[in-house]
């Protein structure tokens, strides 16, 4: 979505793929109830896109790092917008980038549509639960939703003193901001997934306390996903078991509790 963008505004496409390509390299298992848990675990301070700077800096290639300009890792770190507004007119929230900008907004089209068709598959919500003054505007399917954004986006950025001004009409502003507050108050903070929040909570902590107490068996994981160069760092290993964690997945998070944790049947 990014690219399609910045291809229609002329500006540099490579810089934008690298950009979204990377935002989420730091996004813990179970998604933001992984990230609140390493917050409460860990360290308030913790963020998926501060993460995401460090591992494409500090813990990639075997702990050299990976050598990306300053708009590639600025547009890493500020992608992320919380629930601050989707068209933000703080400037220190924003990537000094045109390119930075566009992959910050498509990261919010983009997990709108997703979270959103997930939601409505897994059960959790039902099509006729969104607000219609969504689907009216917005459309009723994910390519239309998709296309709706994206041509909005383009066709609504004007050229102000010289300068591009990234911005989306009224119309759809609003209803991208409606979606995204019906997604918080109905999915996000429904009671079906504050218990798999619950659940997310009980693996990462127990998976934490573990490797903190066993340090051959987090160098020897640390080897398997080829992680190991972090711990040439003079780092506490809190950190050290932190990077472990924020960079499984969910599968893998489940797996690895279920080796560890479940007893094998003796038949």
């Amino acid at each position: 979505m990014a690219r399609a963008v910045a291809r229609a505004l002329f500006l540099n496409e490579d810089l934008v793929e690298a950009i979204a390509l990377g935002h989420d390299l730091g996004h813990t298992p179970f998604g933001h109830a992984g990230e609140a848990v390493l917050k409460e675990i860990f360290s308030a301070d913790f963020s998926h896109n501060e993460q995401s700077l460090r591992v494409v800096e500090i813990l990639e290639n075997n702990g050299q790092g990976l050598n990306l300009t300053h708009e590639v890792r600025e547009g890493i770190l500020k992608h992320s917008k919380g629930f601050g507004k989707i068209m933000s007119d703080d400037a220190l929230e924003l990537a000094g980038t045109y390119e930075g900008q566009i992959a910050r907004i498509a990261d919010i089209m983009a997990y709108l549509n997703h979270d959103l068709e997930d939601a409505i598959r897994s059960g959790v919500i039902t099509v006729e639960q969104v607000p219609a003054e969504c689907t009216k505007i917005l459309g009723y399917t994910h390519s239309e939703r998709a296309t709706t954004m994206i041509r909005d986006l383009i066709s609504s950025t004007k050229v102000c003193d010289d300068k591009l001004c990234l911005q989306m009409s009224d119309d759809v502003n609003e209803a991208m901001s409606l979606l995204r507050q019906f997604l918080y108050d109905n999915v996000y903070r429904s009671p079906r997934l504050h218990r798999h929040f619950e659940k997310a909570k009980k693996i990462l902590s127990e998976l934490y306390a573990f490797f903190l107490d066993n340090e051959q068996m987090l160098s020897d994981n640390l080897a398997e996903l080829q992680m190991s160069g972090c711990q040439k760092y003079d780092q506490p290993r809190e950190r050290i078991v932190c990077d472990f964690i924020a960079s499984m997945t969910d599968r893998y998070a489940m797996n690895l509790y279920k080796k560890l944790f479940f007893p094998i049947p003796l038949v």
